[in-house]
């Protein structure tokens, strides 16, 4: 290793954490640029670093879950969120929460008593100059969604241009499997497809009474008030479905849920149409189109769970419409997440596409791991699309519009499974989770040359 080489990380949360500590672990210099012991951003309530700003749940630890196959990655490239968190772990059943005091704090001691670590109080602006000022190789922006202002109007003035979004309305994404699909019907609008094919939208048709009642509940649920730090401002393309609510009874009807050229076999036309598009080209997983929401996730459930079809319905992640800034990666990263334009500058966390805490630190290790790789002189590899980390990579760099993702194995290969055997669909769902979850580890410790088997999960008489 080049013990002259110098990484400049700029922020100091979950990615940046990880890079830093990454990177020094194999005897890199990090300079750590971190602006909150300075000042708190309005997300912001604690000095340390690694903070759980929105909650202090890095959620499931199951191996047969997408987070519980993300973090068996992780502690294998050396997470220090998950092992801080585990040491940290307060109840939570199933899922890993932590107390964010502690957390926080025993990873700020960490960095700061790492002899390869320096850590600088400053507020980030150019970062081409701060490399130079620092005497740096590389650069990791590691900074989240509330980037602060020098550094965000370098962003877009040199990188970015508009494709840096401010506003992120996201729409519930569900389960395909927990759909019951004898209440619904396929078609595309206005479009005929050939038999031998099937079309790209799931349609849950409803009567006057079904819509009426649906629209009334979006109205009466409860929403998430907007914080003192934000401003709601929305285009008229891109409505939340419950501000079309508030609107009157019939704007959904004339929007997102017009039922115009969606004919039903019989050739009737239905009152209205809530329509789900394939998230992925697998079709194991549908976003409800038009229906990025301001409902609280209790109320989400509640009201959405109301639609025919969607009474058992499981979701891969809720809708939110919130402050955001993320870059376009497919446009303008490679994909080891270096910039285009700047190949030495990289981003990781929040601010590449990703969404959720352990997918944001994910990719400060992800990102930490290709450096170190460049420095040693060795080529950067694709990670496999089996993998959780290579899935969520695979997701940001080819996802048509940039739309925030948390790990779910909606993004991941299915499996199939033999049809000799007769089994319950829950039963088929659970299998299907735990082979994609024994390939996905097996997958990542060839790519990584880990001698050590994946942990057995395997369902008696299991078979793809």
């Amino acid at each position: 290793m080049n013990q002259k080489t110098k990484v400049l990380v700029i922020g100091a949360g979950l990615a940046g954490s990880e890079a830093a500590l990454y990177l020094a672990e194999r005897k890199i210099s990090v300079v750590l640029l971190e602006c909150k012991s300075i000042k708190l951003n309005p997300a912001q309530k604690l000095n340390s670093f690694a903070e759980l700003v929105c909650t202090n749940s890095l959620k499931s630890i199951r191996p047969e879950t997408g987070h519980g196959l993300l973090k068996y990655e992780m502690e294998k490239l050396g997470s220090i969120v998950l092992s801080v968190g585990k040491k940290h772990a307060v109840p939570a059943g199933d899922a890993l929460a932590v107390d964010r005091e502690k957390f926080s704090r025993e990873i700020t001691n960490i960095i700061q008593d790492n002899k390869f670590i320096q850590v600088v109080k400053r507020e980030a602006g150019n970062p081409i100059e701060l490399m130079k000022e620092y005497d740096c190789d590389y650069c990791i922006i590691a900074t989240g969604p509330l980037t602060t202002s020098a550094l965000e109007e370098w962003i877009k003035r040199e990188i970015s241009g508009d494709d840096f979004y401010f506003y992120d309305a996201i729409a519930p994404v569900v389960d395909a499997d927990s759909l019951d699909l004898s209440q619904m019907y396929f078609k595309d609008r206005h479009h005929n497809i050939p038999l031998d094919k099937e079309a790209d939208y799931l349609n849950i048709p409803l009567n006057k009474e079904q819509y009426e009642n649906f629209i009334t509940e979006l109205v009466k649920a409860e929403k998430v008030p907007s914080a003192h730090f934000e401003e709601y401002k929305f285009f008229e393309s891109c409505l939340p479905i419950d501000i079309m609510a508030e609107r009157g009874i019939d704007t959904a009807r004339f929007s997102c849920m017009k039922p115009i050229g969606l004919e039903l076999d019989n050739g009737k036309l239905p009152y209205a149409v809530v329509q789900l598009r394939r998230e992925n080209l697998l079709g194991s997983a549908y976003n409800m189109v038009g229906f990025q929401t301001r409902l609280k996730y209790p109320e989400q459930k509640r009201v959405f769970s109301m639609l025919p079809g969607m009474q058992e319905v499981q979701f891969l992640h809720l809708g939110s419409v919130h402050r955001n800034s993320f870059i376009n990666a497919k446009k303008l990263l490679n994909k080891d997440l270096s910039s285009k334009k700047f190949t030495n500058i990289y981003f990781a966390g929040q601010i590449c596409g990703v969404e959720g805490y352990t997918e944001s630190a994910s990719m400060g290790l992800y990102v930490a791991d290709n450096i170190s790789k460049k420095i040693s002189g060795e080529n950067f590899e694709n990670w496999p699309l089996e993998t959780a980390i290579g899935a969520l990579i695979n997701y940001v760099m080819t996802v048509p519009k940039p739309t925030p993702s948390n790990i779910n194995f909606g993004l991941l290969p299915p499996v199939e499974i033999e049809k000799k055997r007769r089994m319950k669909r829950h039963e088929i769902k659970k299998l299907k989770k735990t082979l994609v979850a024994n390939r996905a580890r097996e997958v990542f410790n060839q790519f990584r040359k880990i001698e050590l088997p994946p942990k057995d999960i395997s369902i008696q008489e299991a078979s793809i």
